[in-house]
């Protein structure tokens, strides 16, 4: 049970008939034990307080003083009583209930009270005695009112109590409600805050409420905001620094040309090196507008049925050319036909990445493997592309990091592969993009495996398989 609300719900509800069943159940015990007197001992106990009134009444004012006082209790209480001497006579006069004398006559024998239902309802008797020490037994019937009803209607009581229960739940539901509806809110918006929705607010929960929660929810308005406040300021710094980058990069390119026209003996090998770093940079910035494009959540790239597997293809054969000259090779184990819902050119970049990456850091004279498999099952349906190479891997500890901008683990993919730090972040944010995953793991005989999952849409038709950027 994760449930906070149901957990509150419960715990409530479970303590107010634990307290009840607590209560009931200490009265059962004292009353086995004989050390505390039940409901029906109680009444017992109290109509022999009214049997001494009705005895000294007798005592004080014969029959007239006795009926008088019977008719009171009978008026107020709604008790009809009478009053029977150690001759088995009624004394007061009063019409007797139907087997009250032989309750009576078993009560002055035994000295002890006694109850039984009769038909007008439940007979009451108790024994009491005058300044004398003559024996007396007071019977009475109650006749309505709460006392009589309980009395008359056993079941009338667990009526009662399945009430109490029953408003307890509604309480503690009303209760439990309060306390984790705004708990639900501000999960739902840290949901969405973690999944890059940085423009959430939990809103009014903190304009209705003045307590901790309230509290919790301006808070978390206020997080927010700064957060959004610094994710745009770091993109809109990092598209802008990439595009003043391209103008003295252009200006470079420039200068590079002149001073090929005017080189001299000695210079062409200084000229290729700065070429060859203008355009490593011209890659970098390349690749610094497009993370800066994915991540800013701008106008969205079209999108268009896409045969992933004419892509994987197609990627797979331009990787296998570079790899060529390096004594490797790009290889498809196995290729579904899958398509999807996506933009080609997104698409195309986050595979190229990984490819590229992998033939980068595999070993000299190994293969890069590639496999496209439809997982489906009755409620989703998704395709599957593997990338593995066989080169030093990634520690365990790196395997979530790699996906980050600029972050490259010194250890095992140096700067000396001439990467960038950037190639798989851009790969993580296309595909999130399409609303699949990627992630990383170690093969267990060394190598680096990637996984990128994509919706998998069976009946969507195929109307371009694939396009250049």
């Amino acid at each position: 049970m994760r449930s906070l609300f149901l957990k509150i719900f419960l715990w409530f509800w479970l303590a107010t008939i634990l307290v009840a069943a607590v209560f009931i159940g200490l009265d059962l015990w004292d009353r086995a034990r004989g050390t505390r007197a039940g409901p029906l001992d109680f009444l017992v106990n109290s109509i022999g307080l009214h049997g001494q009134s009705a005895v000294d009444r007798w005592e004080r004012g014969g029959r007239a003083a006795l009926a008088t006082y019977c008719a009171e209790l009978e008026q107020k209480l709604r008790l009809d009583s009478v009053l029977f001497d150690s001759g088995r006579v009624e004394l007061s006069g009063r019409p007797a209930p139907a087997g009250a004398a032989e309750m009576a006559a078993r009560v002055l024998d035994s000295g002890q009270a006694d109850t039984q239902r009769v038909a007008d309802g439940p007979l009451i008797a108790a024994p009491v005695c005058d300044s004398a020490g003559r024996r007396y037994a007071f019977v009475v019937v109650p006749t309505g009112g709460p006392l009589g009803e309980l009395l008359a209607d056993p079941s009338g009581l667990l009526r009662r109590l399945g009430a109490v229960v029953l408003t307890a739940a509604v309480v503690c539901y009303a209760l439990a409600r309060y306390l984790a509806a705004p708990i639900r809110r501000l999960r739902a918006a840290t949901r969405r805050l973690a999944q890059g929705d940085l423009a959430v607010r939990v809103g009014p929960l903190a304009g209705h409420r003045r307590d901790e929660l309230g509290e919790l929810g301006c808070d978390f308005d206020f997080m927010a905001e700064r957060l959004e406040s610094l994710v745009a300021t770091q993109r809109r710094l990092l598209r802008d620094i990439s595009h003043e980058l391209r103008s003295p990069l252009a200006r470079l390119n420039v200068a590079l040309e002149l001073g090929r026209e005017q080189q001299t003996t000695g210079t062409p090998v200084s000229l290729d090196r700065i070429e060859e770093e203008a355009e490593r940079l011209d890659e970098l910035i390349g690749q610094l507008l497009v993370l800066a494009r994915l991540e800013g959540g701008g106008q969205e790239p079209a999108r268009t049925a896409v045969a992933l597997d004419q892509l994987v293809r197609e990627v797979a054969a331009d990787a296998d050319f570079e790899a060529a000259g390096h004594n490797q090779r790009v290889r498809i184990d196995h290729c579904d036909k899958c398509t999807v819902d996506g933009s080609v050119a997104l698409l195309r970049s986050a595979l190229e990445n990984v490819m590229r990456n992998a033939v980068r850091h595999t070993a000299t004279g190994t293969d890069v493997e590639a496999s496209l498999r439809q997982i489906t099952d009755e409620t989703s349906a998704c395709a599957m592309l593997e990338i593995r190479d066989h080169g030093p891997g990634v520690p365990d500890a790196a395997l979530e990091r790699i996906f980050e901008p600029f972050y490259r683990v010194s250890d095992a993919r140096d700067r000396e592969t001439g990467g960038t730090g950037l190639g798989l972040a851009i790969t993580e944010q296309a595909i999130r993009f399409h609303g699949g995953k990627v992630s990383a793991a170690n093969a267990p005989d060394g190598g680096l495996i990637v996984r990128i999952e994509l919706p998998y849409e069976p009946g969507l038709a195929t109307r371009a398989g694939s396009a250049n950027l």
